[in-house]
């Protein structure tokens, strides 16, 4: 795998107000050391719009835009615009949104943009709930979890929202998944995204040791047990056609993943058995894709 050299420049300065362990925290310092200085970030609400601190403090250190929950794609398609009148056509604009802001409140917006191929990143922080405002269900939730608004006594009962094949049927020009605890991987594909003009797209799953009921040491296990596993496989898509698998050679049972974490500790034998074919049929259809 190619060797990246990372910025010893921290554009994520300190004090920041996000809970031990969060999956965002670091997922955010590489973002940003990969984006750059020269960068402006939209924020539609989300647990970012609290993290980086109260005004007039912020960990900050480019310049960022705080967006209504629905607007993320809007509000960037109208930064790049302006920056584009201004003869600006270095500067990037970055979108970095919740799943509640991309899968649910926020697609309308996104699809719009990606539809007329607007030029910015969009990248969704997928910790899998409505984590800021305590752990409400999303379109991300996956299959069986708990949260407070899908009890232990009746769980989520629909499969999480595909939204890589969603962004992958408006053909934009890259879509990739990503994970913390493969960095190099994460670098790589945003390192690509920059290099290319149009809608890309990252999603980027973060466990929320809050809303996942998991220790705040095991962010990254359960980052990289999630690939492993399968339910969260790492791929690349280009216009909307072509798809790069990146295997994972030391493959787990689903249920390596499912037992480290109290969002899913009512399920039965039977229920992850289900959730293990569902994340084998989805595999096969990845790889079925990729083939093509």
């Amino acid at each position: 795998m190619k060797k990246f050299a990372v910025a010893h420049e921290e554009p994520l300065g300190h004090g920041h107000l996000a809970c031990a362990g969060c999956g965002a925290a670091v997922a955010m310092r590489l973002t940003l050391k990969t984006l750059g200085k020269k960068t402006v970030m939209v924020f539609p609400a989300s647990c970012w719009s609290i993290i980086p601190g109260f005004w007039p403090y912020s960990t900050f250190r480019i310049p960022v835009v705080h967006a209504g929950f629905v607007t993320g794609g809007a509000t960037a398609s109208g930064i790049r615009a302006a920056l584009e009148i201004k003869g600006d056509h270095e500067t990037l604009v970055a979108v970095w949104a919740g799943d509640g802001g991309t899968f649910d409140i926020g697609l309308q917006s996104l699809s719009g943009a990606a539809e007329r191929n607007e030029d910015f990143i969009y990248i969704c922080n997928d910790n899998e709930a409505y984590m800021n405002t305590g752990t409400q269900r999303s379109a991300a939730t996956p299959f069986l979890a708990w949260t407070t608004t899908t009890p232990v006594y009746q769980p989520k009962e629909n499969p999480k929202k595909d939204i890589m094949a969603i962004m992958a049927d408006h053909r934009i020009p890259y879509a990739a998944t990503a994970t913390i605890a493969y960095p190099e991987d994460f670098f790589r594909k945003m390192e690509r995204a920059k290099r290319i003009r149009g809608t890309r797209f990252i999603h980027l799953l973060s466990p929320c040791p809050p809303g996942w009921r998991i220790p705040s040491e095991l962010t990254i296990r359960i980052s990289r047990l999630a690939v492993r596993s399968r339910i969260f496989p790492l791929y690349e898509i280009e216009n909307g056609r072509s798809y790069t698998l990146q295997e994972e050679s030391h493959v787990v049972p689903v249920k390596e993943y499912l037992k480290l974490q109290g969002r899913f500790s009512h399920l039965t034998d039977k229920e992850m058995d289900r959730i293990q074919e569902m994340a084998d049929e989805e595999w096969e259809r990845l790889l079925r894709k990729a083939r093509c």
